[in-house]
């Protein structure tokens, strides 16, 4: 049946497919499973048309053989009266009714076989729409899911993104730039400081050995000064002289 062919290629749909064309697979899958309804919708209406037909025709099978056992009892009752005739007359409305009754028989079976098999086939109708309702939402999920990892791919594969990418990586190299510049500066300044505290060190050196210079100088130049014994000797009235001199200045008033 075309139906339940049609059926099976909507089961054996491939999600992959679905998500190559151009049409939005959920969208699909709900309207797959909205048709496979209204065919089930459709064979329930035949099948209860099947039904009933043969409904109709066992009843009329069944009032045939009623109608022709009434028409017997009746052949009997004019056969005890002795109206052969009346008799006769109600067997062959007998044998009419009778002929109906197995007349009908044959599209009865016929129509038997039809509602049985209308029957099957809507019981695999609601299992495999039982099926699809299950593959759908999977699928659906699955569509979902394939789709948002195509957005993030092709987001990540925008030139605009990766040009703001490249921007964070721009930046990210110039953060450490500057902060080997800064460790750069600090190191510097470290080793200037070490340089004044040796400088501080020196300095003091040079004032020290100016001072032992000085010393010296000093001690050479007193050296000079002071007179031999010799010349002390000398010069001793020279100086009593000066001594007397310098009184005399004191006691002017």
């Amino acid at each position: 049946m075309g139906l339940i062919e049609r059926i099976g290629r909507v089961i054996r749909a491939n999600l992959n497919s679905l998500i190559g064309q151009a049409e939005d697979p959920e969208k699909i899958l709900e309207q797959a499973v909205d048709d496979m309804q209204q065919d089930l919708i459709h064979m329930r209406q035949a099948v209860a048309q099947a039904i009933a037909s043969q409904k109709r025709t066992e009843r009329q099978a069944s009032q045939a053989e009623s109608t022709a056992q009434e028409w017997y009892k009746r052949a009997q009752l004019a056969l005890s009266k002795g109206d052969d005739n009346l008799a006769r007359e109600a067997l062959t409305r007998r044998q009419t009714h009778q002929q109906t009754a197995q007349a009908l028989q044959a599209p009865l079976g016929q129509q038997r076989e039809i509602v049985n098999k209308l029957k099957k086939d809507m019981l695999t109708l609601e299992r495999k729409i039982s099926e699809a309702k299950t593959k759908k939402d999977l699928y659906i999920a699955r569509a979902r899911s394939a789709q948002a990892s195509e957005r993030i791919n092709q987001m990540l594969g925008n030139h605009n993104t990766g040009g703001s990418l490249s921007a964070f990586e721009r930046m990210e190299d110039r953060v450490h730039e500057l902060e080997a510049r800064s460790e750069a500066i600090a190191e510097l300044s470290s080793g200037d400081e070490l340089e004044k505290k040796f400088n501080t060190l020196e300095s003091g050196n040079v004032d020290m050995e100016l001072a032992s210079m000085k010393a010296n100088l000093g001690g050479t130049t007193e050296s000079a000064k002071l007179p031999s014994s010799q010349t002390a000797s000398g010069s001793s009235a020279e100086i009593e002289a000066e001594l007397e001199k310098l009184r005399w200045d004191l006691d002017k008033p």
